[in-house]
């Protein structure tokens, strides 16, 4: 079966959090589509700014068979999206995650003391936690939709 195919049978709900994103939500939008043009997938967009349980509703709405969630600001850039559908496809796991940390990787616009907390963060966890993951801060991730609903 040919990658086209496979991909014809799952439907991706992108969820793009977003916080004073004016500037970045048509760009975003349209760099989705661009790298996803065989793909079926929705787009949601909720505030990340609101206590109010947005973000929560988003998943609730979203009907795909996978979720994928991504920043608005472009730290996580749409182009990623055809290799986080292709690796879940190839290994079948239920969560693919994107890193910054590896070679090629890279935080972009960030002020130093971002850059500091992230990795900081990252070497704790990895150090008590999980040994050899390499970036559990990030929200970059593909879900398959099923192990984020409550039972």
């Amino acid at each position: 079966m040919g990658s086209e195919e496979m991909w014809s049978k799952n439907k991706y709900s992108i969820i793009v959090p977003t916080y004073n994103e004016r500037l970045n939500i048509a760009l975003i939008i349209y760099l989705i589509f661009k790298h996803l043009p065989t793909v079926d997938f929705e787009i949601i967009v909720v505030d990340d700014g609101s206590p109010d349980g947005t973000q929560d509703i988003g998943l609730k709405h979203a009907s795909g068979n996978f979720v994928v969630i991504m920043d608005a600001d472009l730290s996580h850039h749409p182009k990623y999206l055809p290799s986080f559908i292709k690796k879940q496809m190839e290994t079948d796991v239920d969560i693919v995650a994107g890193t910054r940390y590896v070679k090629g990787g890279g935080v972009h616009g960030w002020n130093l003391m971002r850059k500091l907390t992230s990795r900081g963060a990252n070497v704790l966890v990895q150090t008590l936690l999980w040994p050899g993951v390499s970036n559990l801060t990030g929200s970059f991730r593909l879900y398959r939709k099923s192990v984020l609903e409550e039972d």
